[in-house]
């Protein structure tokens, strides 16, 4: 009898079993059922629970990016709210993925902001609509940012994070920016020894430059980052766009070295250099960390890098030990000064076709474009690292230039979706030198995001020219800066204008005008 029973048993566990298994085959052949929570991916497996962790890769396109692994508190709050985890890899150089992309070795998620519009092709990539329509009807997006990313073949394939409509900005005055903005900043110690004197336009800076230089014989006046040598001083002399970039007058479109005031611009800088007051080899530096042994050193007055220049190296010389500190020049150290925003964010993430799991990266950037997701990224853990202020910012309980700490709990660099107002709120801290510089650019700022969409296609010979273009820019405009008179910086100037119409830039300046006017109207 008990042998019996056993056989019967067993049995009828195995038939259980059969019939389980055959139901789980079904189910895999089953096409993909909506949103009613038995929803399968694209390559037939299940949807992630809140039980599961998928593991997706991102390859992050930027070599310079802080942090390069998934943990700390925010990463593991994203992973807890999404049921996603990340294995990072950051670019080497900007080569990479250019060669990842032509080789087709893809991860699943890509971080970019210089190939976007590369990217933006279903051939490589999932486009987001589609994803959104099959797995995350709930995701919704506003109009300008679909018209801002939608390619020719009617999807968007990304959104980039960090941009602002200026209805938006101006709905939210906390919302005044990120780092990602030029300042300069100089020694306050210095400055009192000399009296104290006015720093009030360009002209009392390079005064003050001047006297640094004859009473500090062995300190270098000015000592720039080899990333942020010219914004700063750009935008003092009214130019509305960076060397490769575009500007609008009177509603044509032309490039920005044609610019009437960049000449003014570029024999400002070439005084600059003929003076003594900038060193030719600044021109040269590898890394961007020269100016800041500079600057911490004790070795520079003034210090150009961004907005959080003068609060970053006064943390750095506190922790040497040294007595001395730096404060922020004006944003607006000019009447010309002009600051004119084109952009359409910075960097965009891609869900590629290599993608084993798009529902849930969907998901997971859904997420991370929820006001919840949104903050978590920018500012952390509500009750851990802020609380939010009844006036419409939030009070962040530490120092978001702090970068070990910033950057020690993953704090603002996963926002892989993210808004230019979220970033702007993280970036207002009441007190501090690069807030009210923030504030200082918030109040000359125009935006133009419509000159953003004026984008090259990747292989086009419109691209091809303006590549080249940039290209002899670069380094033609080094033989402006470090001229050895005032008439020889003009002549290398239009030597340059001539160079670039040679390679072909008015055919670029007449197609750029002709996007311009077919998608200026989406702004409307």
């Amino acid at each position: 009898m008990k042998i019996q029973g056993t056989k019967g048993l067993l049995l009828a566990l195995v038939t259980v079993l059969m019939v389980s298994l055959l139901s789980a085959c079904g189910g895999k052949d089953a096409s993909p059922k909506g949103n009613n929570g038995t929803n399968s991916s694209n390559n037939g497996e299940a949807a992630t629970t809140k039980d599961e962790i998928t593991e997706l890769s991102l390859f992050i396109d930027a070599s310079w990016y802080p942090v390069n692994e998934w943990k700390g508190p925010i990463a593991e709050k994203i992973t807890e709210k999404t049921g996603v985890k990340l294995k990072v890899t950051v670019a080497a150089d900007d080569k990479q993925l250019p060669l990842m992309i032509s080789s087709g070795d893809l991860p699943d998620l890509i971080f970019t902001s210089s190939q976007v519009t590369r990217l933006s092709d279903s051939k490589l990539s999932y486009p987001w609509n589609e994803l959104i329509e099959q797995y995350a009807p709930n995701f919704i997006i506003d109009d300008t940012r679909k018209a801002i990313h939608t390619m020719e073949d009617g999807n968007f394939y990304t959104v980039r994070n960090s941009f602002a409509t200026q209805e938006e900005m101006a709905e939210h005055k906390y919302a005044i920016g990120s780092d990602g903005n030029p300042g300069i900043a100089v020694r306050e110690d210095i400055l009192a020894e000399l009296g104290n004197p006015s720093l009030n336009s360009v002209e009392d800076f390079v005064n003050v430059l001047g006297m640094v230089k004859e009473k500090y014989p062995d300190m270098v006046p000015l000592t720039m980052d080899k990333d942020w040598m010219e914004q700063y001083f750009i935008q003092q002399f009214g130019v509305e766009a960076l060397l490769d970039g575009w500007y609008e007058r009177d509603g044509k479109i032309d490039y920005a070295i044609k610019q009437p005031e960049i000449l003014e611009f570029f024999k400002f800088m070439n005084l600059l250099y003929r003076n003594g007051y900038i060193l030719a080899e600044n021109f040269a530096y590898t890394n961007d960390q020269i100016d800041d042994e500079y600057a911490v050193g004790g070795k520079a007055f003034a210090h150009s890098h961004t907005v959080s220049v003068a609060d970053s190296d006064n943390a750095k010389i506190k922790n040497n030990g040294a007595d001395y500190s730096f404060k922020m020049l004006p944003s607006a150290l000019s009447k010309d000064a002009k600051i004119v925003s084109s952009g359409l964010g910075f960097a965009g993430t891609f869900i590629t076709k290599n993608n084993k799991n798009p529902e849930a990266s969907i998901k997971f950037i859904e997420f991370l474009a929820s006001d919840e997701g949104k903050k978590l990224t920018m500012f952390g853990i509500e009750g851990e690292h802020w609380t939010w202020n009844e006036e419409g910012y939030p009070n962040l309980n530490y120092d978001p230039s702090d970068a070990d700490f910033v950057n020690g709990n993953g704090i603002k660099w996963w926002y892989l979706y993210n808004d230019g107002v979220t970033e702007g709120l993280q970036g207002y801290v009441p007190g501090t030198q690069k807030t009210q510089a923030l504030l200082e650019r918030k109040a000359i700022t125009v935006y133009k995001p419509e000159i953003g969409l004026i984008q090259t296609e990747p292989d086009s010979e419109e691209r091809t020219i303006k590549t080249k273009i940039d290209e002899m820019i670069k380094n033609e405009k080094v033989k402006i800066y470090l001229a050895s008179s005032e008439e020889e910086a003009i002549a290398n100037y239009e030597s340059m204008l001539k160079t670039a119409e040679q390679i072909g830039l008015q055919k670029l300046v007449d197609w750029a005008n002709e996007t311009y006017q077919k998608k200026k109207d989406l702004f409307k």
